[in-house]
């Protein structure tokens, strides 16, 4: 079985719902989903969880795919980390560029139209979506 990471990003306010959906949506792969303070915003999560990768049809909306480099707990994009080569690269993209992880310790490295983003995070909750104590 392949998996894939995906990682849905959610207004604070509205995290058990979208919890909701992904644990209706999903097959979830270690049954668990790490909720995310995003640091610079109060008012946003994000969702990390693992999935059956042959099972996905579609993501929800505000979702994307990521990686994870587990002993920083940096999640990052494709696009993030050769953008992030490039910029400390003096402009040169080398994929064999070796990435000194410590320095995006706890953030999760996106893009958007503006180039890379760089977003401080912090384990919130880690959901245990068989757990039947818990509510969503």
């Amino acid at each position: 079985m392949k998996t894939q990471l995906l990682c849905t990003f959610a207004p604070a306010k509205s995290m058990r719902l979208v919890l909701n959906n992904i644990i209706e949506r999903f097959e979830i792969i270690y049954d668990k989903v790490f909720v995310l303070s995003n640091l610079d915003n109060k008012h946003e999560v994000m969702c990390t969880y693992n999935v059956n990768k042959e099972s996905v049809d579609s993501l929800l909306e505000g979702t994307i795919s990521v990686h994870r480099k587990k002993e920083t707990n940096t999640l990052y994009t494709i696009n993030a980390l050769n953008q992030l080569i490039t910029e400390i690269n003096n402009g040169v993209l080398d994929k064999s560029y070796e990435i000194e992880w410590n320095n995006y310790r706890n953030t999760m490295l996106t893009t958007n139209d503006e180039g890379l983003k760089k977003i401080p995070t912090k384990v919130k909750e880690v959901v245990h979506i068989k757990d039947e104590k818990y509510e969503y």
